[in-house]
């Protein structure tokens, strides 16, 4: 996937200082000069002459100059996946030769396949880059400017775009947990009867039903007219929670690289199926995203996720705003459980009536050392006690093991959970 927004105009004011050749020349000068009064040689004067003409008149030579960078904009592609940037430096006001050259970025590979020096056309770059992991990219360009006589030289460091890394997810179809779906078609199958194909029941025929509906064998040997009743597919609304908080450094910061794939995996399962889908992030920077369908809103959920685009809409407060989530939508929330706030965001959409998920990302415990076998032991019955109280108030809670899939972790899912009937 590549995307290419339109390109971006950066220019900078340079700085100018002395190139390699003035210190050259003023070197030469001055060993000239200094031969000159030793062996008291006038043609030693005369041989240093035109350099120190050459250096009085530097500062002259020098005048303002601006150059702009114009670059390849936002780009966006998923983790190993190569894109082409296109990057030009000019010249916007004075004179000057410009030379670039990439700035290496860490974790992300820079290729150059091409490179031009400005002579009378722009110093130009095109470069192929590419990330192994998600996240969000400067492309960050080196320009170096020296002036026509050659006797100054300026560098500057200027962006020329960006590339949005989004990641890679398990093809897997999430299961979702039971409840009342709305009225509208879709591909989940569901108790009630009306439109589909999976069979439910025969009854007898009632004024109104359709004729195509009619069960001619059973009529037949029942001697009056009798249907054919089927169970109806619906779709569903789902809103992926993140959190988003500030963490402790170690396994828990480390937990974040889980919450955006499991996000990206069950948005894309749930997009696949046609269900409406929309994104909270609760924490830092609150935001949250609009619910709708098609592949186009997997990528706006992602910036959402990343906190890139313009698209979402920000929020304050800690917990998930109404117009956020829609009646009856099901939550599913990727978090460490550290956060008494985002607990709370839970526990407050439980009350509004929604089915509440939350996968715990956190694997063993948040502190970066060994702990002490009893410590340990402690920290486990302490998340079993939370378990057990979250799903109390109605928030389910399953751990997201290190050699499982996130599909097979939403299995554990218990079915008893009464189905919430929300008044519409």
């Amino acid at each position: 996937m590549k995307h290419r927004d339109a390109s971006a105009t950066v220019e900078a004011r340079l700085r100018w200082r002395p190139a390699p050749l003035t210190y050259l020349l003023a070197i030469a000068s001055a060993v000239a000069l200094l031969g000159a009064v030793v062996a008291g040689s006038w043609q030693l004067v005369v041989f240093a002459s035109p350099m120190l003409g050459v250096l009085a008149s530097a500062p002259w030579q020098v005048s303002r100059t601006r150059i702009q960078v114009d670059g390849s904009g936002t780009q966006r592609c998923f983790e190993n996946e190569e894109v082409t940037v296109t990057l030009a430096a000019f010249v916007d006001q004075g004179q000057a030769l410009l030379r670039c050259k990439p700035v290496v970025i860490d974790g992300m590979t820079v290729t150059v396949e091409e490179s031009s020096d400005s002579g009378t056309a722009p110093a130009g770059l095109r470069l192929t880059v590419s990330a192994t992991r998600w996240g969000r990219y400067p492309i960050k360009v080196r320009v170096k400017a020296l002036s026509p006589a050659g006797m100054a030289l300026a560098t500057a460091t200027l962006p020329a775009g960006e590339v949005y890394v989004y990641p890679i997810t398990d093809p897997q179809r999430m299961r979702l947990p039971r409840t009342e779906l709305p009225e509208r078609l879709g591909v989940h199958l569901t108790r009630r009867h009306g439109p589909g194909v999976e069979y439910a029941d025969i009854r007898a025929y009632a004024p109104g039903d359709q004729l195509r509906t009619v069960n001619w064998p059973v009529s037949a040997r029942r001697g009056r007219l009798y249907v054919t009743e089927r169970l109806t597919n619906r779709s569903a609304d789902v809103v992926v929670l993140v959190d988003t908080s500030q963490q402790a450094p170690g396994p828990a910061s480390d937990a974040l690289e889980l919450s955006v794939r499991g996000a990206a995996q069950v948005v894309q399962s749930t997009l696949q199926a046609g269900d409406r889908t929309a994104v909270v992030c609760l924490g830092q920077s609150p935001r949250w995203l609009r619910p709708d369908i098609g592949r186009r809103q997997f990528y706006r959920i992602v910036d959402t996720v990343l906190d890139v685009g313009d698209e979402f809409i920000p929020t304050t407060g800690t917990l998930a705003p109404y117009a956020a989530v829609p009646l009856g939508a099901v939550i599913v929330a990727f978090t460490t459980l550290l956060d008494t706030q985002f607990a709370l965001a839970l526990i407050d959409l439980r009350k509004r009536g929604h089915v509440v998920v939350a996968v715990d990302v956190l694997r063993g415990s948040p502190f970066a050392g060994d702990l002490d076998p009893t410590m340990e032991k402690m920290w486990q019955l302490e998340r079993i006690s939370m378990y057990r109280d979250m799903s109390t108030v109605g928030v389910d809670i399953v751990p997201w093991a290190a050699d499982t899939r996130l599909d097979q972790t939403m299995r554990l899912l218990p079915q008893h959970r009464r189905m919430i009937r929300v008044r519409r």
